[in-house]
């Protein structure tokens, strides 16, 4: 059985590698913040350690999972990093949404030194990595993918390879493009039903079995009714991932609309002081 190491054990990581450890995979785990790393090993059973080097050393697979491409490019490219402790023919899957070209980059890199590298970011927020129905979306080799699919089985069930290096970021912006509308689109139809009068959990459960339903209605205006804006996705790294897609689309001379005025919307976030609410927060600007 496989040996696996993971690096970054935040909101998405700490239930993913959890999957992993329920089916009886050797887990090594390594966070910034020692203590979340600490956590998985006394509520589930993985070894955590001090440094990437130490976790990575032996593993045949390594998985990460943290929160910027600057943080990617530390861990992989660093002195102290992935690929400087890996052993030659590891597989490493970089599951953080990041940039397209340091995904390829990587790829390549890795290649130079015997280490082979997927891209694969995931969809499905806080609640798909707990109930382990995430949808990946993996760029690199056809081989490297079915030789590790058995592990995205445990962490997701809508699993596919795009294509080559970078193509599994590239499909995550498109994720994320469709979700700037469709977030934007929930919370505007909760601002509405409320100033007309209308009682929202009707609104919704009328609506959202129709045309207009959607993943957004179903799983997170609930929460906006609640006021639960706990981060299963932090506003603050959507905006990362939106800024990701801004540059992708704009150097191929395809500025999008929706994407640049939900953009400002959430940058509007920031200046409130939301950055560390979850997306759903956004409906809090319409009451500034």
């Amino acid at each position: 059985m496989k040996k696996i190491a993971w690096v970054g054990v935040g909101v998405m990581g700490y239930s993913m590698a959890g999957h992993l450890l329920k089916n009886g995979y050797e887990v090594k785990a390594y966070n910034r913040t020692p203590g979340k790393a600490q956590k998985l090993q006394d509520e589930h059973g993985a070894k955590a350690c001090a440094t990437i080097a130490e976790t990575v050393a032996e593993a045949d697979v390594v998985f990460s999972m943290v929160g910027y491409p600057k943080d990617v490019e530390e861990i992989y490219l660093g002195e102290k990093g992935i690929f400087s402790n890996a052993k030659k023919g590891a597989i490493t899957v970089d599951m953080t949404t990041s940039s397209p070209a340091l995904a390829a980059r990587l790829y390549e890199e890795g290649k130079k030194q015997g280490i082979r590298v997927m891209d694969a970011p995931v969809s499905g927020g806080d609640m798909g990595a707990r109930n382990a129905t995430l949808s990946i979306m993996a760029g690199g080799d056809e081989s490297d993918f079915e030789e590790i699919k058995p592990l995205f089985e445990i962490m997701g069930k809508n699993i596919s390879l795009l294509g080559p290096a970078g193509f599994g970021q590239h499909t995550k912006m498109a994720n994320q493009v469709a979700l700037a509308g469709a977030t934007a689109s929930m919370t505007e139809a909760i601002v509405y039903a409320k100033n007309v009068g209308l009682d929202p959990v009707k609104m919704l459960n009328a609506i959202g079995a129709g045309a207009a339903g959607s993943w957004q209605i179903t799983n997170m205006a609930p929460r906006v009714l609640k006021e639960d804006f706990a981060p299963g996705f932090f506003i603050k790294h959507y905006i990362k991932d939106m800024l990701i897609a801004k540059g992708e689309t704009e150097s191929r001379g395809l500025p999008l609309d929706v994407l640049n005025t939900v953009l400002s919307l959430y940058n509007n976030m920031v200046e409130l002081g939301f950055e560390d609410d979850g997306t759903q927060a956004l409906i809090k600007r319409y009451k500034k």
